[in-house]
């Protein structure tokens, strides 16, 4: 058992680490982040559970395959290989595979939340509730500047 929760902590290790660490990963977290919070904040957006549960793997193959994109390329450093033809192609095909599964997560995305009407209502909410347009930009602005700079508190780490 001892073991088995040393692993769960290794496992969240290594998504936290890519969240301080990967700018990309940060990326993807607060496009979903984002995403879920329209979705689920707002009730504009019908979505089956079926349809729902195909958001979540389309989700989970982006941030899975970021995280393991990220251990490839630090695989890859270690060994000091990442000027070889090897060490390049392997960190190539790690990041395209992340392209693609980003790509067609964003297609269910659009092929799932395509809703015109509930992008008119999310706009006429706004539109009425200038407040929420102003948290809106500010959020933009906090995020973005964590997706460019990282978590902002400093240790010995990350120096």
């Amino acid at each position: 058992m001892k073991n088995l929760i040393k692993g769960f902590g290794y496992a969240f290790n290594g998504i936290f680490t890519a969240l301080k660490k990967e700018r990309n990963f940060r990326i993807h977290t607060v496009c979903m982040i984002y995403m879920y919070f329209f979705l689920f904040f707002f009730d504009f957006f019908e979505i089956t559970r079926t349809e729902l549960a195909i958001i979540f793997l389309a989700n989970g193959l982006v941030i899975g395959g970021e995280l393991i994109n990220t251990g490839i390329e630090k695989a890859v450093d270690l060994y000091g290989s990442e000027h070889t033809e090897l060490g390049k192609i392997s960190k190539d095909c790690a990041a395209g595979a992340v392209l693609v599964f980003a790509i067609f997560s964003v297609l269910c995305g659009i092929a799932i939340m395509y809703q015109p009407q509930a992008f008119q209502q999310l706009f006429a909410y706004f539109w009425d509730n200038p407040i929420s347009i102003l948290l809106f930009i500010v959020s933009v602005v906090i995020f973005t500047i964590f997706i460019f700079k990282g978590i902002p508190f400093k240790n010995k780490e990350n120096k």
